[in-house]
């Protein structure tokens, strides 16, 4: 026996799956689950402790640029110039404090894989069924379950009746799944191993029993917590590009200071005293000690503008990702759409087509005939229907203070809700119609019934697959021949389509157990979709026009996926749908040549969106991947930007994300986009601004040693106009509005530097001028005869009058400062 899925319990009969666990329909006895606990262990997954605010604190040293600010401030130290490295030492504490208290925020809550598992479980033990701490259980015991109940472990069902599961978190599935006793297919997918029972699913309708076969990390869940484990989190753009951006600084600065060291000490024969002095002057000028903070205010203000939108960051640094992402791997279910099955399509027998509006469980909307309110004649047909949708019915749905609750099967809340949009409600048909009996969905039957009083004699309602009750009515072959051809038209949208069915009842109770009822009246057809959130399509149409790529990634099926992608403009001419078997037998290499054209993949396992994610990650694009389940949970890690759906959205899928959508709205999404851009923008204005005054403060220093002057400023002057002028400035640049037509820009290169050619030529232009003229102004001084204090006095005055002035140009790339109004962002006005 053992614990794992090497065994395919899911294409095994029952006898042989009990043989192989060593066990029976009594279950196993104390003394062996004993046994079992000592070899398999708890029915637990690890649990991943929340870091402490001490360990937060540190991870915001781990930069390169922090490490060349502390190489700096040790440098000051050796050379005993203390003020320096206090000026250092406060900005990387400052830094520090503010990323971590922002992150500190984001770690809180609780760890949402150990929830899954900690729940209870009915277990037969002999003769007796008893209930016990899920964590308990072991491969070989025989539960119970039935609706309303969380799976505890991966089951394989000996028994079914009537019993459907909600497997979206982990299969992406938008309706529940029936359940069967039968063993599948050898090489089922995951989503089509109806034998299977999987640990965190939620079971939505009958009941069930079988034998446990996978514990803790053994089960599906299991399986994707050690594939989040083991994964590399993807690194958001940002920090890739400033990685680059400091490693080109690093060696640039430690390069050119140590050639000016070697010429002042060996060609001007400068003291090695003197020449400490100016390499960490030089350094001090060429670093940007201000750029931590400032990055971290800038993002921190995106933040902040973020969550008024509905995008909680948990990272700061994903923030800029969703501006520089090139492509959205974006879920189905829960994300795309309501994940509320919704009725929208009503065919009535020898009628038209009616449009039943409305979104979600909500019953609130109309039914239209060419987007008009139907006729009377039209409503007493409806009434018709919505009799029988309401009556045969296990759900759910009420107005509870205020508001709307509802629970049962998703199919069977839709029909309620559409009753109640006919003004018909359940609660007041029973009154009306006492209920006898209910025959419940099976698989096998294909229908579910209920009977009624109806007056004095007994009326039967019946839905469920259109050919069964088809089967069970009165028409001719014409009519049949119509209905059959309706079924078509609906099925081809990605609808689910249910027939529905009333008449008398003609025989006894009994015997519907056994046989089917006939002659009954067609009443029509049934079509149900998950449906696109409001704005959606609006704002997938917002991602094209930005240039980035937008991508269906779901387990549902072809047809469904299809008809949603195509309604919200995702799919469209020359654009490929994707099978989750054609992508199995794919190469990455395959994969990354067609990955521009497929903007759907369907069917798609958990491992096969990881594989499409990181693909495209190999390819060059910046992805972002949105998702609300289980499944999600690897590809959500692996992405540059993690995006978690906050409320349908598992505790897991947003532990490894790097943003949650509060109202699980991708419209949220390309609000993000946006402030991620002005936040990138405003990243690089600071940037310029710190880059092009230290350079010219580089080129001041340079100078002096060429020309054998003494050192224009000392290096705690050189900080005061880096941390204090430049601070105050720079910080009012991270508050700059976004400029016009943000999200009509084409998205940045993958490879695109932050110092890019533009930044270069505007850098050199700024620091020569500032940088000569401040030279010739402190030779000018000197040559006067001023003493060497006043001199860097008056010097250091200029230069912060040049950065006063400079400031202004950085507030944009395109737009001269002088169309620009001041008064456009008094932060920065009030600063200067």
């Amino acid at each position: 026996m053992n614990n794992s899925t090497e065994f395919t319990w899911h294409s095994k009969s029952v006898l042989e799956v009990q043989e192989e666990l060593v066990s029976s329909k009594f279950g196993i006895d104390s003394i062996e689950s004993i046994k079992r606990q000592e070899k398999y262990g708890k029915n637990l997954l690890p649990k991943v402790e929340a870091p402490t605010i001490f360990k937060i604190l540190l991870r915001q040293f781990k930069n390169p640029l922090i490490y060349i600010l502390l190489f700096a401030a040790l440098v000051s130290i050796l050379i005993r110039e203390y003020s320096d490295a206090s000026f250092i030492g406060a900005v990387l504490i400052i830094n520090a404090i503010i990323g971590g208290i922002q992150e500190w925020k984001a770690e809180q809550g609780s760890h949402a894989l150990q929830k899954l598992i900690n729940i209870k479980a009915r277990v037969q033990r002999g003769d007796e069924v008893l209930e016990i701490d899920a964590e308990d259980l072991v491969p070989g015991d025989f539960i119970w379950l039935e609706s309303g109940m969380r799976v505890p472990a991966d089951i394989r069902f000996c028994t079914t009746n009537a019993f459907e599961i909600d497997e979206s978190l982990l299969t992406g599935e938008s309706v529940s799944i029936a359940k069967q006793s039968d063993p599948v297919a050898e090489s089922s997918i995951l989503a089509d191993r109806n034998s299977m029972g999987f640990a965190g699913s939620i079971v939505t309708k009958g009941r069930a029993s079988g034998f446990v076969v996978s514990t803790g990390l053994n089960t599906e869940i299991g399986k994707l917590s050690k594939n989040v484990q083991q994964l590399v989190s993807g690194t958001p753009p940002l920090i890739v590009r400033m990685n680059k951006f400091v490693k080109v600084i690093s060696i640039s600065v430690l390069g050119f200071s140590l050639t000016l060291a070697l010429y002042g000490h060996f060609i001007r024969h400068m003291p090695i005293s003197e020449v400490f002095l100016f390499v960490v002057a030089l350094a001090v000028s060429a670093i940007p000690e201000g750029l931590p903070i400032a990055m971290t205010v800038a993002l921190s203000i995106a933040t902040a503008r973020m969550a008024k939108k509905g995008v909680i960051v948990r990272k700061l640094s994903a923030v800029e990702g969703l501006g520089s992402c090139t492509m959205i791997a974006t879920d189905k279910t829960g994300t795309l759409t309501c994940n509320e099955m919704t009725l929208t399509d009503i065919k009535p027998k020898n009628g038209e087509f009616l449009r039943v509006t409305g979104q979600g469980y909500f019953p609130e909307g109309k039914i239209l005939n060419h987007e008009k309110e139907v006729t009377k004649l039209e409503k007493d047909i409806l009434r018709e229907i919505a009799i029988t949708a309401a009556l045969c019915n296990e759900g759910d749905l009420h107005l509870k203070e205020s508001s709307w609750v509802w629970a049962g099967d998703p199919v069977d809340i839709a029909f309620l809700s559409f009753a109640h949009k006919v003004g018909l409600t359940r609660q007041e048909l029973l009154i009306e119609m006492p209920e006898v009996t209910r025959i419940p969905f099976e698989p096998e039957k294909g229908f579910a019934a209920s009977i009624h009083y109806v007056g004095d004699k007994q009326s039967i309602f019946v839905k469920g697959a259109p050919e069964k009750v088809l089967s069970m009515c009165a028409v001719d072959l014409n009519e049949k021949d119509t209905i059959i051809n309706d079924i078509s038209v609906m099925a081809s949208r990605g609808l689910r389509v249910l027939a529905l069915a009333s008449g008398e009842l003609n025989t006894s109770v009994e015997s519907l157990y056994v046989s089917v009822p006939n002659n009954l009246k067609f009443l029509g057809l049934a079509g149900m979709i998950d449906p696109p959130r409001a704005g959606v399509k609006e704002s997938i149409e917002s991602c094209h026009k930005s240039g980035i790529h937008v991508a269906m990634v779901t387990g549902d099926h072809q047809i469904t996926a299809s008809a949603i992608a195509e309604g919200l403009g995702i799919l469209k001419k020359g654009s490929k749908v994707l099978a989750g078997k054609e992508l199995e037998e794919m190469s990455e290499e395959q994969l990354q040549e067609i990955l521009p054209t497929v903007s759907v993949f369907a069917r798609v396992t958990p491992v096969q969106k990881l594989k499409i994610v990181n693909v495209a990650k190999a390819s060059g694009q910046f992805v972002a991947v949105t998702g609300d389940g289980i499944n999600d949970a690897p590809a959500l890690k692996s992405a540059n930007v993690g995006v978690a759906m906050g409320k349908a959205g598992t505790d897991v899928a947003k532990e490894v994300s790097d943003l949650v959508i509060t109202d699980d709205n991708f419209s949220s999404i390309v609000s993000g986009i946006e402030e991620g851009r002005i936040a990138y923008d405003n990243i690089r204005k600071v940037i310029f601004l710190l880059i092009s005054t230290g350079a010219a403060e580089l080129v001041l220093v340079t100078l002096a040693i060429l020309f054998g002057l003494p050192m224009p400023l000392l290096p705690v002057q050189l900080l005061w106009l880096n941390l204090v002028t430049n601070g105050i400035q720079h910080v009012a640049l991270a508050f700059e509005p976004g400029e016009e037509g943000i999200l009509s820009r084409k998205p940045r290169k993958s490879n695109e530097r932050i110092f890019n050619r533009m930044m270069v030529e505007r850098t050199i232009i700024a620091a020569f001028t500032m940088g000569v003229i401040g030279f010739f102004y402190f030779s000018y001084l000197i040559d006067l005869g001023y003493k060497i204090e006043e001199a860097r006095n008056l010097l250091l005055l200029l230069l912060v009058l040049f950065e006063n002035v400079h400031v202004g140009n950085c507030r944009s790339e395109k737009t001269s400062v002088f169309k620009i109004s001041p008064l456009k962002s008094p932060i920065l006005l009030g600063g200067t």
